[in-house]
Formats: structure tokens, C-alpha cells, sequence
């Protein structure tokens, strides 16, 4: 019987091991005012080598912020991947007005968006995952587990779209350079009530990634991520992803269940308009029909 629970404990141990959150909690910092904030923790990621290229303050949403950053060794890697990588290279950092930090768990975030590829880019991940630890400090995991092996091909029940679902094509431009231009004009006419948070555009790869605001009183992010945990402030902002002439975005029922993977039935259902909305925000941005 003693080996038996021993057993048990084991199995428990390993299968624990190998669960993922999509988050981690940083050193609190002094509350307040969000931008002040907001200035401190990019000022901590700037002294770890990190580059500042966007912040988010979500209409609706007056309490959170986020701050958008990248890391040179991290989007090198990502960039020689190529391809849908380039969605991976932004990192999202969320800020609470109580003093709260949260930031991604890059191995679970890449883990789902390179899928295959994940083993290129390990190394990498795991060291730039090491400087925002140290850079924010180490609390704990959040956001609800999903294994390890699970999150290449993740979705949030069957019959729901993955990564790479058909569904994630937005526009199709006659090349590069007229999907980032038809971007940036859509973007700077704020379409639908979107706006620009980061731009990363790479001319010789044929790769970019903008981050988008959506602030619609009635489908931005304010009422729907009101609804199913702001504390998960660390997946916003969306975006839209270039390669080649063809513009993309992760659909809403992949893109939210990934970031909220605890969520329930009902919680989806009151929020079921939220993903064909989203996309039809993004398609104006990237000019589709």
C-alpha cells in the first residue's frame, strides 16, 4: 500500500510537471496611476535588455494596462522560423492598478504558436523566459493548466478552430509592402474603433505583426474581457500578423481560449459574439471585404 501512494504521488508529481499556466505573477510594484506605472516596469525591462514598443490602456478597462516589449536574441530566433512566428515575437506584460504585474509564460504562449517548430526555438525561450523573471520577479503560475503536449495542437473543444485554422485569413494584398501599407492607413483611420498599439515590420523577411486596440462601446475588449477575468490583462492586445501579401489573425475562439483556458461554457456563451465581431474588426483593419 506505502508503495502504491508513493505511486500516486509520483503520477501526480509528473503529470503537474508537464501542465503549463499562460501566466506568471511579477514583484508587486507601488499602485496608482497606470501610466506612472506603466513607466517603472518598462524602465525594469529596459535594464534587462528589453525594448519597449508599445502600451495598451484598454478602453473599458480602467484599472489594467499593458506594455508590449521584445527581445533582440528572442525575435532573431523567431524571425529565422519565419512564417506564422512572427506572432510569437511581441511580449505581453500586464500591469493592475493595485501594483500587480503579470506577464506571459513564453513556454506555453510559443509552445502553441510555433508548434513544430517549438524545439528550434527552446533555448532561446528559456533564457529570455530567465530575464523577465529576473527583470519582474517570479510568483506564481496562473491562468489554468493545460499539458505541455496538449498546446501544439490546442483548441477548446472539438469542432473549435486551432492556429492554424482557415478561418485566420483576413485579406489577401498583392504583396508585402501593400498589406502593411493597407495596415497602417486603416489603422491611423481608426476602422471599427481599432488603433495602433506596435507596429513590427521586417522588409527582408517579408514578416509583420501589428498590435490592435479595439475600443467599440458594444464588441471592444472592454465588455468582453470585463466578463470572463481583466486579470488576464497579459493577453491583450490582439493583432494582425503579415507574410508575404496575406494578412492574418488568430480566430477569437482559439486566440481567447488559449489565453483563458479555465473558461466555462457558459462564460463562451456570454460572450459568443465576441469572435466573429473581433474578426470583423481585424478584416477591416488588414483591408479585407
Amino acid at each position: 500500500m506505502k508503495h502504491f501512494i508513493v505511486g500516486l504521488i509520483a503520477l501526480a508529481w509528473t503529470l503537474a510537471a508537464s501542465a503549463l499556466q499562460p501566466y506568471e505573477t511579477g514583484a508587486k510594484v507601488a499602485g496608482g496611476d497606470l501610466k506612472a506605472m506603466a513607466a517603472v516596469v518598462e524602465q525594469k525591462l529596459g535594464a534587462a535588455g528589453f525594448a519597449t514598443v508599445g502600451r495598451h490602456l484598454p478602453k473599458g478597462l480602467p484599472d489594467y494596462a499593458s506594455i508590449v516589449v521584445t527581445d533582440e536574441a528572442l525575435s532573431e530566433a523567431l524571425k529565422g522560423i519565419g512564417g506564422s512566428a512572427v506572432v510569437a515575437v511581441p511580449i505581453r506584460i500586464g500591469v493592475k492598478s493595485d501594483g500587480t504585474l503579470s506577464y506571459e509564460n513564453l513556454e506555453y504562449w510559443l509552445r502553441a504558436y510555433l508548434r513544430g517548430d517549438y524545439a528550434k526555438a527552446e533555448p532561446i525561450v528559456k533564457a529570455t523566459e530567465a530575464k523577465l523573471q529576473q527583470a519582474l520577479g517570479t510568483g506564481q503560475p496562473f491562468g489554468g493548466d493545460v499539458k505541455a503536449e496538449d498546446l501544439p495542437r490546442y483548441h477548446y473543444m472539438f469542432g473549435m478552430e486551432r492556429f492554424d485554422s482557415d478561418n485566420s485569413l483576413l485579406a489577401e494584398h498583392k504583396n508585402f509592402d501593400d498589406a502593411v501599407r493597407a495596415i497602417r492607413d486603416n489603422l491611423a483611420k481608426g476602422v471599427k474603433g481599432t488603433g495602433k498599439v506596435y507596429e513590427l515590420v521586417y522588409p527582408d523577411r517579408k514578416l509583420a505583426v501589428f498590435g490592435v486596440s479595439m475600443s467599440d462601446p458594444e464588441y471592444g475588449e472592454g465588455w468582453w474581457v470585463k466578463k470572463i477575468g481583466p486579470d488576464h490583462i497579459a493577453a491583450l492586445p490582439w493583432e494582425v500578423f503579415v507574410v508575404n501579401g496575406k494578412v492574418y489573425a488568430l480566430f477569437g475562439r482559439y486566440r481567447t481560449a488559449l489565453a483563458w483556458p479555465t473558461l466555462g461554457m457558459g462564460q463562451f456563451m456570454g460572450i459568443s459574439s465576441h469572435p466573429d465581431k473581433t474578426r470583423e474588426m481585424l478584416e477591416a483593419v488588414a483591408g479585407g471585404k
